[in-house]
């Protein structure tokens, strides 16, 4: 089999060893299904994670397992302080080197050499710590005296209690694609977590390989962008800038390549816009900001503006509002003639004290009829409308079932999140329904109104509507 050949089948292949995996780097992790996917699909993207979440809460033990999950690599771990110096992380300086007048380390067994490594409360190092780990883990190289030396650095799994808030601090953050807010068990994981015990490790079984990776990587190369997707990407930018919240290009780029990695692991050539729910773990710092930005996602994807409820109660709210005034509007009262008919009973006197109560004046009192062409053109125009959102909710119906399928074969799905956004398309759909019956009620309305003998084949003003 050529190298082509062999890179081609290997997403596939992968997406059936990734279950499997998954289910062993879960097991035992009481409720961190959603943060070990997450950790695995950005370590696939050769990306980095950042845990944000107190002591005790398995971050740990969650990069030992990852480190499991990829064969042949070496593994590095080390919890920083504001006393750690260069050399735990770096390896020593080579005495051999010195005596030869060249600054080197000796890297072997420390971070330049690993292709996992986990870095507890990470933001605890100095500055200098901070900005020599920046290279090594944005460009997977570490400058060792006057050499800059290749890393074979997959992921790194940092870890802290806290985001920082100096420039530095920050500057490191920004290396960390995902931030993945791990919280103590729930009171209703807490049973499982005591029966659960300690976590055993994650087996080796379908371990991946750089080849693996690199096939991986040609394949998410080739997903497409949909139109949907761009636009709601598009929003979402408009959105954040709108907040305040700044979001470099580098890192849009690389959320976009998380999204067709996520998608490329499945065995899929496109993105679906429920792929967008990865973005929040991307662009938002905590956990606060990111549940502000799956909220809107959970409000959009799937439903356009244009059949919003708000927006189509205001058209339907127009013609209640105009059969309700035309079914009492009156009208002047002509005789078999065409003239208008005046009254000079008690009934028609106009009494003013002045001698004007036997003045005849006009009667008013002809409930107002419309033609066939009057109430044919009102129907017609409700009749386009409930068209409309007949429309709309096929639209819907197909989005429901398009999630359905996508939450069925997702690897990567927040499950709760796929219910939300589910529930959010049902209750958009019911409201749609209940305006649809709103409409025919003014349809009927119009249907009621009071006829003429004959029709003089009048056509009624549109009525002005969004």
């Amino acid at each position: 089999m050529t190298e082509a050949a062999d890179a081609r089948r290997r997403p596939a292949a992968l997406r059936d060893r990734l279950p499997a995996l998954l289910a062993r780097l879960e097991a035992g992790l009481v409720e961190r299904r959603h943060v070990v996917r997450l950790a695995l699909l950005t370590a696939l993207a050769r990306e980095h994670v950042l845990l944000i979440g107190p002591p005790g809460t398995a971050k740990s033990a969650l990069a030992r397992r990852l480190h499991r999950a990829f064969r042949g690599g070496a593994y590095f771990e080390r919890l920083l302080t504001r006393f750690t110096v260069p050399e735990e992380l770096f390896g020593p300086l080579s005495i051999a080197a010195l005596e030869q007048d060249r600054y080197e380390r000796r890297t072997e067994g420390f971070l330049p050499r690993a292709s996992i490594a986990f870095i507890d409360e990470v933001f605890k190092a100095n500055s200098a710590i901070l900005n020599a780990l920046l290279t090594l883990l944005n460009e997977r190289e570490f400058d060792n005296g006057p050499r800059r030396e290749p890393a074979p650095l997959i992921c790194v799994i940092g870890a802290t209690n806290a985001v920082p808030e100096d420039e530095v601090g920050e500057a490191f953050f920004d290396r960390f694609l995902t931030r993945l807010p791990v919280a103590p068990v729930s009171r209703a994981g807490f049973a499982a977590l005591l029966a659960a015990g300690a976590a055993p490790a994650a087996a080796d079984g379908d371990a991946l390989d750089d080849a693996d990776l690199e096939a991986l990587a040609i394949a998410a190369a080739a997903v497409v962008l949909p139109p949907a997707v761009h636009e709601t990407l598009d929003l979402l930018r408009e959105h954040l800038t709108g907040q305040g919240r700044y979001v470099s290009d580098r890192r849009w780029l690389k959320t976009v390549r998380l999204m067709q990695v996520a998608a490329a692991a499945e065995g899929r050539d496109a993105l679906a816009v429920w792929d967008l729910w990865l973005a929040p773990s991307c662009l938002a710092a905590d956990a606060a900001a990111q549940e502000g930005l799956t909220e809107w996602l959970c409000a959009r994807l799937g439903v356009r503006e244009a059949f919003a409820p708000e927006r189509l109660a205001r058209v339907v709210e127009a013609f209640e509002k105009q059969a309700e005034l035309e079914a009492v509007a009156d009208d002047l009262d002509y005789d078999d003639s065409g003239r208008l008919r005046f009254g000079a009973g008690p009934a028609d006197e106009v009494n003013d004290a002045k001698g004007a109560a036997a003045a005849v004046r006009m009667s008013f009192r002809r409930r107002r009829r419309y033609g066939a062409a009057h109430v044919g053109a009102r129907t017609r125009q409700v009749d386009a409308l409930r068209a409309r959102i007949g429309g709309y909710r096929a639209e819907l119906a197909a989005h429901r079932a398009e999630l359905a399928r996508w939450s069925a074969q997702s690897l990567w799905c927040d499950t709760a999140l796929a219910a939300r956004a589910g529930a959010h398309l049902e209750a958009t759909d019911a409201a749609l329904a209940g305006l649809d019956a709103r409409a025919a009620t003014a349809r009927a309305a119009f249907e009621a109104l009071p006829r003429l003998a004959d029709d003089p084949g009048s056509l009624p003003e549109p009525i002005a509507h969004e």
